[in-house]
Formats: structure tokens, sequence, C-alpha cells
């Protein structure tokens, strides 16, 4: 009479192989993330961060201009800008 199978003895804990992977890659050097800024990039942030006492300015007075009804949209001007995307 068998009591077990030969090839169900491994078959007690299938996971033990993933389990002892897991406990023995704790412990290897993990891989960090890196980002890199390009040249561009850094020019237009220091470009925006000089210019942003200008542009604050020009955001309060356009919100004083639509709070009080006087700030006149021109469409002409937008249509222009607009017209190089709706062409593409």
């Amino acid at each position: 009479m068998k009591i077990n199978e030969t090839n169900r003895i491994g078959g007690l804990n299938p996971y033990q192989k993933q389990n002892e992977t897991r406990v023995n890659g704790t412990n290897k050097a993990r891989q960090k993330d890196e980002v890199q800024i390009s040249a561009a990039a850094k020019e237009m942030l220091s470009t925006s961060q000089t210019s942003s006492t200008e542009r604050t300015k020009q955001i309060e007075q356009l919100k004083r201009a639509v709070a009080s009804g006087t700030y006149h949209v021109e469409a002409g001007k937008i249509a222009e800008k607009l017209l190089p995307y709706l062409k593409e």
C-alpha cells in the first residue's frame, strides 16, 4: 500500500520556491530610478521663474478686467493663433 506518491512529495508547498526567491531578492541591491532633465527644459524652467512676477501682474490685471466687465476678447487674434493648428 502506498501512502504518498513519489511525485507528490514536492507538491506539499508549491509556493516554496517562489517564497525563497522573494526572500532572497530583498537582500539584493535595488535599482534606483533616475531622471535627467534636458537643457531645453532647464532653460524653460529658468525663464518661467524669472518672469513669474510679470506674469502675476498680468494675471491680476486680467482678473480685474474680467470682474469689472471691461475685458474684450479679440476673435481675430484668436482665429489667427488657431489657424495653424487647424490646418494640420
